[in-house]
Parts: structure tokens; C-alpha cells; sequence
């Protein structure tokens, strides 16, 4: 069954005090009694913050944790990284990958993310899947083409029985702090090419089946629209999701 998500991805933000005090205002919030099995919550801490809310959340159901990230190797010598079995150890079970930032910033490659993809798979954690193209993409029309390059060269790689367990991020980068705005037509318009690039690589069940979720922006003001395409199942939130209130606002619009 197709999952309505809203996942938080709080970046490099929130002192621990500010992390305890969102994660304790939320879960007594009124908005986590209108989750259920088809509208879901993830909360993507930094690092430190993990293990605790993990445990706060322990006795909420569907509300889970991920990391925003991970090592692309099991173990071993790589000073300051984290990888999937360690996050898996204390609870964790979604992970980030592939997201804008990490490709920019630390020159991420689609084999080492699909490297990550097949390591927490085999752990039974959820991988949170991003792609999307940049504004020079954008605008050079070839746009259509760079997030199927982008699907091809990593999660296509999967079985579709593995392939049907992750969750798909489609990051409009040409919209985030460009001044520019993707319109709901844009997000349908490419999540609708993300199903059916699925559709035809796994077949309709499969495309049908993912969740796929809209990464550009989005905040309690445009939440509804958005969700209300056909092939938009929710949102990865950044800035929105440092507020608790603006936070449950966009939950209720799922």
C-alpha cells in the first residue's frame, strides 16, 4: 500500500535542548492521532540527537527516526562517519541518501550511493532515496533526462523486490533559495516522470506502490496543494520542519 509521508530533515540545526523540546512538544501534539498506517511521520536528527529520540518515540506509532545519512562502507577506517549497522544498532530505521547537499557539498557519486542503498536494505532499515536537478539543468531542457540518469545509475540497480522497499525524494534544487518557485504542476509533472520511469523499469504494481515525495520548498502554506497531486505522497521538509507548529500544519495536510 502506497504511504503518505511527511519527513522532517533538520540539517545541521537544534542545540540538544531545542532537539528535546521539539521531539517532547510533537509527540504531545494532536497531530501524531491523526497518523495511521497509510500517513506516516519520519524525523531525520542530526547524529547526536539519534539515540533520544529514538526512544522518545519508541511508544508512537508511526512516527520513525532516520539519519540523514551514512557511510557507504560496513566498517572501518574512516574517521568521523557513521555507518548502517550502527545506526540499525540503536534503533534507527530510515536513512537519507543521495541527498543534494551530499552530492554538491561532498561529491557524493550515484555508485556510492546505491553502495548505501544495498547496505541499509540489508538491514531491514528503509533507505529515503533524493534526486532532482539543478537550475543550469533546469533550464537547459535536459532535465528529464539527468533524474532518469540519476535513477538508472543507482536504485534501477535493485531487484524490484528491494526496490519496492525504499522511498523516493524528489529535490527540485533550481527551487531551493534560487528565488524561483516550482509550481504544483512542476512537482506533479516530474513525480509523474519518476512513476513511470518505475513503471516501466519494475512494473505498474511496483510504481503504483511507491512513495514518492516532494522535497522543493514545501511549508504549511503550499503542503495542501502539493499533496494534492496525484503523484505527490507527502514531503521531505528542511527549514519548515524546524517549527514545531508549521510542522504539525504541513502533517495535517497529508
Amino acid at each position: 500500500m502506497r504511504k503518505n509521508i511527511v519527513a522532517a530533515n533538520w540539517k545541521m540545526n537544534k542545540t540538544d535542548q531545542e532537539a528535546n523540546d521539539f521531539i517532547q512538544t510533537f509527540i504531545n501534539s494532536d497531530s501524531i492521532h491523526q497518523l495511521n498506517d497509510s500517513k506516516q511521520v519520519i524525523i531525520a536528527t542530526p547524529y547526536i540527537y539519534l539515540k533520544d529520540t529514538v526512544q522518545a518515540v519508541k511508544d508512537i506509532p508511526y512516527v520513525f527516526i532516520a539519519a540523514q545519512n551514512c557511510h557507504q562502507e560496513q566498517k572501518g577506517a574512516f574517521t568521523g562517519e557513521i555507518s548502517a549497522a550502527q545506526l540499525n544498532s540503536i534503533g534507527v530505521t530510515h536513512v537519507i541518501v543521495g541527498h543534494s547537499e551530499r552530492r554538491q557539498y561532498f561529491q557524493e557519486t550515484d555508485s556510492q550511493i546505491l553502495q548505501k542503498v544495498n547496505n541499509i536494505l540489508q538491514l531491514n532499515m528503509t533507505p529515503v532515496f533524493c534526486c532532482g536537478e539543478s537550475l543550469e539543468q533546469r533550464e537547459s531542457v535536459n532535465y528529464k533526462e539527468f533524474i532518469q540518469s540519476q535513477l538508472n545509475n543507482s536504485v534501477f540497480q535493485l531487484s524490484p523486490e528491494d526496490f519496492s522497499k525504499i522511498i523516493i525524494a524528489y529535490e527540485p534544487i533550481w527551487a531551493i533559495g534560487t528565488g524561483k518557485t516550482a509550481t504544483t504542476e512542476q512537482a506533479q509533472e516530474v513525480h509523474q516522470l519518476i512513476r513511470s520511469a518505475i513503471a516501466k523499469k519494475f512494473g505498474i504494481n511496483i510504481a503504483q506502490s511507491t512513495t514518492i515525495l516532494y522535497g522543493g520548498s514545501c511549508n504549511a502554506q503550499n503542503a495542501g496543494s502539493l499533496f494534492s497531486q496525484p503523484d505527490v505522497d507527502g514531503g521531505l521538509i528542511g527549514g519548515a520542519s524546524l517549527v514545531t507548529e508549521e510542522f504539525e500544519k504541513i502533517i495535517l495536510s497529508i
